[in-house]
């Protein structure tokens, strides 16, 4: 690994690391010289992504992670204290729930699975992440939301508030913990992930109408175009960016 690379030695977890965004944003983080820690709800996932990147000449772990109970995510910390003895970058991705479906059909399990893995989950990476990144000398919080939380959404009725929660917290956190140098911001982005390839499949239009109202006329991809916002904001280049949502979309929503 390049000893200059932009963010060497820097020691960063990413929740739901074990595919799609997360997935990518590691791969990105890992070849910028950062130490990632797979925080992946399943070994059977995150191993393989972890065991990718060092393959690679990236630093990776995994560690098991649920990000529906706070002692999880506290354990994942403290294991990432102990093997690398700092924290650097919080980055909560890890998401769970969405199912497309009206209000009035939508069952109340729902709105607490969708709250649990992104509201609930942000509170708890916070928490347990804050004392760690105030130690550091460029402490980021990162949360993966989604336009969805800025816009509203039609299909799921409850993705859109607890995605838009997760923007608040940021911005209410930023200004918390800004005199402090810790950094804390949004990305919303559009990309190609599993679970969209599972939506492309049931429905064979939407693909095209997606790239049809986008911009730049395509999907992003997890590495390079989600992981690359991922890697600038986790880096020194963005010390005075906080509080700010980058929509990662190619240019569909333009209301920011």
């Amino acid at each position: 690994m390049d000893v200059n690379a932009v963010l060497n030695n820097r020691v960063a977890i990413v929740t739901g690391a074990g595919q799609g965004v997360g997935e990518g944003i590691s791969h990105k983080l890992a070849s910028l010289g950062a130490n990632v820690i797979i925080a992946a709800r399943r070994a059977e996932t995150g191993e393989p992504v972890a065991e990718e990147i060092r393959k690679l000449g990236g630093s990776a772990n995994c560690i098991v992670t649920d990000v529906t109970s706070r002692s999880s995510i506290e354990s994942c910390i403290a294991d990432t204290i102990e093997l690398h003895g700092r924290l650097d970058v919080m980055i909560h991705n890890a998401f769970a729930g969405a199912v497309a479906s009206r209000l009035e059909e939508t069952p109340e399990d729902a709105w607490f699975q969708m709250s649990y893995t992104s509201a609930w989950a942000s509170f708890w990476c916070a928490q347990a992440a804050y004392r760690h990144l105030k130690r550091s000398d460029q402490g980021r919080l990162i949360f993966i939301t989604s336009p969805s939380g800025i816009e509203g959404s039609a299909n799921i009725p409850l993705y859109s508030p607890v995605k838009a929660a997760q923007r608040a917290i940021a911005k209410s956190l930023a200004r918390e913990w800004g005199p402090e140098g810790i950094t804390v911001n949004c990305i919303a982005p559009v990309a190609e992930t599993p679970s969209l390839a599972s939506a492309f499949a049931q429905v064979p239009t939407l693909r095209g109408s997606i790239e049809a109202r986008t911009p730049l006329g395509r999907i992003g991809d997890p590495t390079e175009d989600i992981g690359g916002v991922a890697a600038f904001l986790a880096g020194a280049d963005s010390r005075y960016v906080s509080g700010q949502t980058i929509v990662c979309d190619g240019g569909s929503f333009l209301g920011l």
